[in-house]
């Protein structure tokens, strides 16, 4: 199952400005591990998804997804392996209708028009939202946004599922919905998020960054145990790890 694995080997980038986004990350992700990566605003989670699919290159160091690294002349096959959830729903959302969304993706990989329409089908299926299937994603509301841009990465059937900020915007019902689809994902998931009852309930790992560095790796619920770690991360724990305001029991 090499093609599941995901390599990140001494990475560096600087973006035109100067600002220096990530610096010496390391870390290795095998198949079927579910990965969060946790931080503070700026500690350079976005930056280190894009460069997972390619959208951004190392200036130093590598990445590499199963046997390939991820550079310009392999994008083909990592896109075919990794499919990301952008934060912002809109930025994957640009067709007339949902139908026509979930199946760009599939199309794009030269697939059969009756599979591409399967695939369609399933997806959104999976995610609870076959009824959306003809409206136009402008007519969505922000949560059914997100749940659509999740269906558009499903139907391209990737080894590895890359998330940034899955949960923001959405209201209690939708994120248990969340949380349920994405616990069912059996292959590879990493997930970034401020949401870190989230990354709780669906990883078993947690990296953490701080200004472009890796502070922290290792199993979730020491991580969020730490309590030194997370102030210095400018983190707090999950809301079910704290304590009770009133009687200071777990909630």
């Amino acid at each position: 199952m090499s093609h599941h694995l995901v390599e990140v080997k001494d990475l560096e980038y600087v973006y035109p400005d100067g600002h220096r986004a990530l610096e010496g990350v390391s870390f290795r992700i095998t198949h079927g591990e579910a990965v969060g990566i946790v931080g503070a605003n700026g500690a350079g989670k976005s930056t280190l998804l894009l460069h997972l699919i390619g959208a951004l290159f190392p200036k130093v160091g590598s990445v590499r997804v199963g046997d390939l690294p991820v550079v310009k002349e392999t994008l083909p096959q990592i896109r075919r392996s990794v499919g990301m959830v952008f934060q912002d729903p809109d930025d994957q959302l640009f067709m007339p209708t949902v139908g026509e969304d979930v199946a760009f993706g599939p199309l794009n990989q030269g697939l059969p028009r009756l599979e591409v329409e399967q695939r369609v089908v399933q997806a959104l299926e999976t995610v609870g939202a076959l009824h959306l299937k003809d409206r136009p994603p402008y007519r969505l509301s922000g949560g059914e946004k997100r749940t659509i841009a999740i269906a558009t990465v499903l139907a391209m059937a990737p080894d590895i599922l890359v998330m940034d900020e899955p949960s923001a915007a959405l209201d209690p019902a939708s994120r248990r919905k969340l949380v349920t689809l994405l616990a069912g994902f059996k292959h590879t998931k990493i997930i970034a998020s401020h949401d870190l009852d989230l990354i709780l309930d669906l990883c078993e790992r947690t990296i953490v960054l701080s200004k472009g560095r890796i502070l922290a790796d290792g199993p979730t619920l020491e991580i969020f145990s730490d309590e030194d770690l997370l102030k210095w991360s400018n983190l707090e724990k999950p809301f079910r790890m704290q304590g009770c305001p009133v009687c200071g029991q777990k909630l």
